[in-house]
């Protein structure tokens, strides 16, 4: 079984929307090919809610890479941690419950999204400034007494059906992407984000990712 836990919205996605080759999540069309904006643009596999008001984004599973972190894995019962299981393909993103961080799967290896050293001065949204000295304590009771399920996947792609990629959800298609949820500023307009949180700030022009204490800004 995959270590990757059964996430309620998830299993909802994969019973409503069942081997789509693109699908578009809280709108009801995909974006249009520029200037014309009368082409469905076939390039996107999965594309969310941009419009300039949104303060949402998307929420990558919780998992953990350490056996027994954060909660020691029960053999008997299936409940718990045992790290992640199977082979984890370049280009798997996980919230990693084990040091808290935001990472990604390349070369073979994990590379760290979220790695602050602490204290670290935050700005809030009334311009203060706060200093943080170590990560937030994150609650994991909702998910830690549910036990894995090897079929918990939605598969979206031309080929989605015969799909054997390991994951909770998977993007099969090689000459498509996925557009991330658009927000401007996140770090001071989605007021309450949840670890593992991970958009496009229109602001800064950058993958923003949250990992449950302080954003972190990424560009090419």
């Amino acid at each position: 079984m995959r270590n990757i836990k059964n996430i309620t919205a998830m299993v909802a996605l994969m019973l409503f929307l069942p081997a789509k080759a693109q699908v578009a999540i809280g709108k009801n069309e995909l974006s249009k090919i520029q200037p014309g904006n009368t082409v469905t643009n076939p390039n996107i596999s999965l594309e969310f809610y941009d419009s300039t008001d949104n303060k949402k984004g998307m929420v990558l599973p919780w998992t953990s890479t350490v056996n027994n972190q954060p909660v020691a894995y029960n053999s008997t019962t299936g409940t718990g941690y045992r790290g992640m299981q199977g082979t984890i393909e370049n280009g798997t993103f996980i919230f990693d419950l084990s040091d808290k961080n935001v990472k990604y799967r390349k070369d073979g290896a994990w590379f760290n999204l979220t790695n602050v050293t602490y204290p670290v001065n935050v700005i809030r949204a009334d311009n203060s400034t706060v200093t943080l000295s170590a990560n937030n304590t994150l609650d994991t009771s909702l998910q830690d007494d549910k036990i894995e399920s090897a079929s918990a996947k939605v598969a979206i792609g031309t080929n989605a059906n015969n799909d054997t990629t390991n994951g909770i959800m998977v993007l099969t298609d090689t000459d498509r992407a996925m557009v991330l949820p658009k927000v401007a500023s996140p770090h001071l307009n989605i007021i309450n984000p949840t670890p593992g949180m991970m958009v496009f700030d229109t602001v800064k022009q950058q993958l923003a990712v949250f990992n449950g204490t302080v954003w972190s800004f990424w560009k090419p």
